[in-house]
């Protein structure tokens, strides 16, 4: 392992000396800062020439920030003459813009990819992409992970009764199956629609049966929880006894954290790919370290192994 090197942004950094713990190396040395101008600086404390090194940066808030700072270390290791950049990116922002549903809209997804392979990575390692086509917008390798079965094993600790895995939405009903089938559960899946641009949502219908039943939604993220909110009314509506709800994403923006207190949602459980600390913070909001995975992961294609070998 002496040829690996794991360096972090300012995103994250209680993540990546996590990662290096799992990995038992020093978490690597750099200087990452921002100019009274905004201006933001990068230099590499150490050398990194022909090493294998991971950069560990979820594009999470402040977004626009840690994106750029993510990008001049890119460019920082590549004119350092490292000898294969992968971008960690945990959390990969702007996601939702996968595609063009309105007319004269940016793909910012294909657009971030764009970016980060110029500035320099070599290879992505992500958690839980918000669409599985934006693989497709890279031209270097990209090894999606899932928190799916970190998830799955929360619960199935908890050995609840009469649960349904509800799917929030149709898009996520293929990981929401997966999840059923791992807590070996019926799937019910929320019909809704947005409305406008402001993530505000409209439940339409719910397809299967909850009465009666612990209902637990599934969703890769939770941004500002007006979907969340919306869909465990409805579900309590219908009958349900109990919500529990996961995702793999605790973006939290906005009110969501006093939508979340005032919920009936009994728990609402994550990873920690994006932080959450300080006034995020809330007794019924559950954190799994996504660590191991991510380390296992590093480890995994450092070594040449396969990584799918960790989901089979």
């Amino acid at each position: 392992m002496d040829e690996l090197k794991v360096f972090t942004g300012n995103a994250h950094p209680t993540l990546a000396r996590a990662v290096t713990e799992y990995l038992d190396i020093p978490l690597g040395r750099a200087e990452v800062f921002q100019f009274s101008n905004e201006n933001i600086f990068v230099r590499i404390l150490e050398n990194v020439r022909q090493r294998d090194v991971f950069v560990i940066q979820p594009v999470c808030s402040p977004i626009n920030q840690n994106l750029v700072e993510l990008l001049i270390m890119l460019d920082a290791f590549k004119r350092a003459s490292a000898w294969r950049i992968t971008a960690v990116v945990p959390y990969y922002g702007y996601g939702r813009t996968d595609k063009k549903d309105q007319p004269r809209v940016p793909i910012t997804a294909r657009l971030v990819a764009d970016l980060l392979t110029v500035a320099g990575a070599n290879r992505l390692l992500t958690v839980d992409l918000h669409a599985e086509q934006i693989q497709g917008f890279f031209n270097i390798p990209v090894d999606e992970l899932t928190a799916l079965n970190l998830l799955g094993d929360y619960f199935k600790g908890k050995k609840l009764s009469d649960v349904v895995v509800v799917a929030t939405d149709i898009g996520i009903t293929k990981r929401a199956r997966d999840l059923a089938a791992k807590l070996d559960a019926p799937l019910a899946i929320m019909e809704k629609r947005r409305v406008g641009n402001d993530d505000h949502t409209e439940t339409l219908n719910v397809i299967g049966e909850v009465e009666g039943r612990v209902a637990l939604t599934v969703d890769d993220e939770i941004d500002t929880a007006g979907s969340l909110v919306n869909t465990v009314d409805t579900l309590m509506g219908r009958g349900a006894k109990e919500v529990y709800a996961c995702c793999t994403h605790p973006v939290f923006s906005g009110q969501a954290i006093g939508r979340i207190a005032s919920s009936p949602v009994k728990e609402v459980v994550v990873a920690d790919t994006i932080p959450v600390n300080g006034s995020k913070k809330l007794d019924k909001i559950k954190v799994l370290p996504i660590a191991p995975l991510l380390g296992e992961a590093i480890k995994r294609i450092h070594t040449g192994q396969s990584v799918g070998a960790l989901f089979e």
